[in-house]
């Protein structure tokens, strides 16, 4: 604050915190650290940790993907790399080869292709026991997407959505898709480049766009530098202001 003593601003910014609703940066950057210590958080490899306002997957949380699987898998690799238990419910051509590339410990992954009719309660189940569970894009009830939820907060899970999910939290939806590899015609894909967008609700609510390479030369995932397709850091929630 330009003109102002620091013991006013240090007074003023006490005031402004104080109030429900208002958090500096460093304030939403330490609320995540202290999560991640005390095992509130699941986490997710380095290029994804920008996306979530966490820095990774907060237990009780809901969310929402959109238009990538690729995307959905990456974030369970590092949870079942470190010994968490993941399922994915309504997703029947879900390729395990391809979640095994993109890091996913595939012996803790649980899969339910075709629940049909039993969707709600199947998903239920695997919330009250299993870490992560990522469901597909089949068509639900507001209500019944909402109670799911509910359960997810309670038993301490974190429910992913590939698709839109009524009162998700953090909603990522993935465009773009620029691939490159070839030269010339010839030769093979070695990556490709996309945007995310993440928006939501709570530490969520200031929209943010983080370029990713999925698949990263190494089939897994990483950051991406605009410019020229390097790899880079993402942006972590601390640099990019106040929530």
């Amino acid at each position: 604050m330009r003109g102002v003593e620091p013991e006013q601003a240090g007074a003023a910014i006490a005031r402004l915190t104080a109030l429900p609703g208002v958090r500096t940066a460093s304030g939403v950057a330490d609320a995540a650290e202290h999560a991640q210590t005390t095992g509130q958080v699941l986490p997710v490899q380095s290029a994804l940790s920008g996306l979530l306002p966490w820095g990774g997957l907060r237990r009780g949380s809901t969310v929402a993907v959109h238009g990538s699987t690729s995307l959905l898998l990456a974030l369970l690799a590092e949870a079942t790399a470190g010994g968490s238990w993941a399922a994915v419910v309504g997703v029947p051509d879900l390729g395990v080869a391809a979640a095994g590339e993109l890091g996913v410990e595939v012996a803790r992954l649980a899969l339910v292709p075709r629940p049909g009719a039993d969707f709600a309660s199947v998903t239920a189940a695997l919330l009250d026991g299993v870490d992560l569970v990522a469901v597909g894009p089949v068509g639900r009830a507001e209500q019944t997407a909402r109670r799911l939820s509910a359960r997810a907060r309670h038993r301490g899970a974190v429910l992913l959505s590939l698709g839109p999910w009524p009162g998700a939290e953090v909603e990522l939806r993935c465009t773009g898709g620029r691939w490159s590899g070839l030269d010339g015609g010839y030769g093979y894909l070695r990556q490709r480049q996309v945007v995310v967008h993440t928006a939501g609700r709570g530490a969520a609510a200031r929209p943010a766009r983080t370029d990713l390479l999925l698949p990263a030369p190494n089939g897994a995932v990483d950051g991406a530098d605009t410019a020229d397709g390097v790899a880079g850091p993402a942006v972590s929630w601390s640099e990019r202001g106040v929530s």
